[in-house]
């Protein structure tokens, strides 16, 4: 089981949070916390795996309560849940470390996604003390997880990436940037760069697929 500690400013969206949670298979909570001195105390009492962490608490804004976590020597994962869409806050929580940024209001499902991943991403990190290449590359593929929540760059909406990010999860093989296009009701130049976007961030890879002549199709693959 994954033990998560619940944190937020309004006690009756913590017991939803809560309720939210229980529900997820794999996954229990052991504390809510209502302020960031409270989370402070809880994870030192109760050692969570996961915090589900306010950012607007009324005592400590939550980023300087992961940034104290840290210093303490915890190193519970964490998962923002706010309604701060500032970029500000956004870049700052990537820069910390936490494994996802989900935005109120949102329903379980939405919940359940990212809860399914991080544990997805807790059983294939690698246990042996000594790492090759290709585990070290896995384990920072794991921390990469919060970029997902990044606003992407400018002149690219977030509306649009999901769209793409969805046509592209939602394919067993591959999809190049004409099938997106057609897929999202985009031209292909803007599917194209949408798609290497996810490349760069470590979402998608690329592959090339050669025909008889001319140049090669470029194949995108989400990374599950």
């Amino acid at each position: 089981m994954i033990d998560v500690l619940v944190v937020d400013d309004d006690f009756m969206v913590a017991r939803i949070n809560r309720g939210f949670v229980d529900r997820v298979d794999g996954f229990r909570v052991v504390g809510t916390a209502n302020t960031g001195e409270q989370t402070l105390t809880a994870v030192a009492e109760l050692r969570p795996d996961l915090v589900l962490l306010d950012l607007y608490l009324p005592d400590i804004f939550g980023l300087d309560v992961i940034t104290r976590l840290r210093a303490a020597g915890h190193d519970c994962d964490v998962l923002v849940i706010s309604a701060a869409r500032e970029i500000d806050a956004v870049r700052g929580a990537v820069r910390q470390g936490v494994v996802n940024y989900l935005l109120k209001p949102f329903d379980i499902e939405d919940l359940r996604v990212r809860l399914e991943q991080y544990a997805a991403q807790r059983k294939d990190v690698p246990t042996e003390a000594l790492l090759g290449q290709s585990e070290v590359d896995r384990v920072l593929a794991r921390g990469g997880a919060a970029a997902v929540a990044a606003p992407p760059p400018k002149g690219m909406s977030a509306e649009t990436a999901d769209l793409v990010a969805r046509a592209l999860r939602g394919e067993d093989g591959t999809l190049s940037a004409a099938e997106c296009a057609v897929l999202v009701g985009i031209s292909r130049v803007s599917a194209r760069r949408y798609l290497e976007y996810f490349c760069e961030t470590g979402r998608a890879e690329v592959s090339l697929r050669y025909g008889a002549a001319g140049r090669p199709e470029r194949r995108y693959t989400w990374l599950r």
